[in-house]
C-alpha cells in the first residue's frame, strides 16, 4: 500500500528508545514528523502507514510504545483506530495530531482513548514534549486544546450534538455522500443494500436538520469529513 511502510521488532521492549508508529495519510505530514524525532537519541521511528487499516496492520506486525495518529484518513479514520487500540493494546499510548480544534473532536478523541491532543501546526513546538509526557503516564494537550477543554468544564454540557449524534455507520455514509458517491456506490463499498443507505442518508438528514445532499455535504467539509478539506 502506498504510505505504508513499518519495521519488526527489533528493539527489546525494557530498553531503547521510545518506539513510535506516525499515521497520517499526508506524505508531507509525516516526513515533517519523522525529522523532528529522528532529532532526538531518545525516538525511534518504527515505521509510517497512510490509513487506519494500515494502521493496525502495523501494531499487529511491530512493538509500539506511542502512537501519532491523525483524525481525517482514508477508510478506518482515527476514531476507529483509537477504540480498536485501547481494546487490543491497552499499554500502547496515542497521541492524536490533527488540525481540528472544535470540542466534539476533542471529547470524542479523549473518550475514546487518546492520551495526548496536538495541532498540527504546533507539532514542531509540541510534539516532543508530548510523546516524553505520555510515555511517563502523563497526558498532554497543545494550549489552544487546554483552552477548548477548559471551556467544555465551565460550561454546562448540553444534549449531544452535530458529529457526535451519528452513529459510525452513519458517518462512513456522509463521508461517502459528500464525496459525491450515488448510492448504489455507497452500497457496494460497505457491502449493504441501497435501501439501508437510504435509510441512513434519512437518518442523517433528520438528525442533524440538513434536508438535502448539498447541505449534508457543507456540514461534512466543514467538520473535516471530507479528504481534502
Amino acid at each position: 500500500m502506498s504510505g505504508e511502510h513499518f519495521l519488526g521488532d527489533e528493539t527489546p521492549r525494557a530498553a531503547g528508545p521510545t518506539r513510535v508508529l506516525l499515521a497520517d495519510d499526508h506524505t508531507l505530514v509525516r516526513a515533517g514528523v519523522r525529522r523532528i524525532l529522528e532529532g532526538h537519541d531518545d525516538f525511534q521511528v518504527v515505521g509510517e502507514v497512510a490509513d487506519g487499516d494500515a494502521a493496525l496492520r502495523a501494531l499487529e506486525q511491530s512493538e509500539v510504545d506511542v502512537l501519532v495518529l491523525d483524525l481525517s484518513m482514508s477508510g478506518r479514520d482515527g476514531f476507529g483506530v483509537l477504540r480498536e487500540a485501547r481494546r487490543r493494546w491497552p499499554k500502547l499510548r496515542v497521541i492524536v495530531l490533527t488540525m481540528h480544534t472544535n470540542s466534539e473532536y476533542i471529547a470524542r478523541a479523549v473518550r475514546e482513548g487518546a492520551y495526548g491532543y496536538l495541532l498540527k501546526d504546533s507539532a514542531v513546538q509540541d510534539l516532543v514534549s508530548a510523546i516524553r509526557a505520555v510515555t511517563a503516564g502523563q497526558e498532554y494537550f497543545s494550549p489552544p486544546v487546554q483552552q477548548e477543554l477548559a471551556r467544555m468544564l465551565r460550561e454546562p454540557s448540553g444534549p449531544p450534538r452535530g458529529v457526535e449524534l451519528l452513529t459510525d455507520r452513519e458517518r462512513e455514509v456522509l463521508k461517502m455522500v459528500a464525496a459525491g458517491l450515488a448510492t448504489k456506490e455507497i452500497a457496494g463499498r460497505l457491502f449493504i443494500s441501497t435501501r439501508t443507505v437510504e435509510t441512513h442518508r434519512a437518518n442523517l438528514m433528520r438528525k442533524l436538520d440538513l434536508h438535502s445532499v448539498a447541505k449534508l455535504t457543507q456540514f461534512a467539509i466543514r467538520e473535516g469529513l471530507v479528504e481534502g478539506h
